[in-house]
């Protein structure tokens, strides 16, 4: 019984102040667009009959998203014009998740505080 008392009595312990929630949603903002995955640069042959650079083994350079989809790792291929646009979104979608994290601390440390 004390363990749910205590859970129901102290579960809002840490509540957040205008001002933190607001600099915190400004940076968010600013991290707009924001992706998670890793972008890569690979070689592959081309599908024409004939290309010289793949009957000399060069290939041809391409990029891919590597992404996470459920337990499921994906790939998806990436315009070359697109990539770094999409280099800068996955920087600031991990800028995004350190965020996070320091907000799980800050929070708990708040918390020991306020005991």
């Amino acid at each position: 019984m004390y363990i749910i008392t205590y859970t129901y009595s102290h579960e809002n312990t840490h509540v957040s102040s205008d001002g933190e929630r607001e600099r915190f949603l400004a940076q968010i903002a600013s991290l707009w667009p924001a992706a998670k995955g890793s972008v890569a640069e690979v070689h592959k042959p081309c599908v024409r009959d004939g290309c010289k650079a793949c009957a000399e083994g060069r290939k041809h350079r391409a990029f891919i998203l590597a992404y996470k989809e459920g337990a499921r790792r994906r790939c998806l291929y990436v315009p070359a014009e697109r990539v770094a646009a999409l280099r800068t979104a996955i920087a600031h979608g991990r800028r995004i998740e350190q965020l996070l994290s320091q907000c799980g601390a800050e929070m708990v440390k708040q918390a020991r505080q306020n005991r």
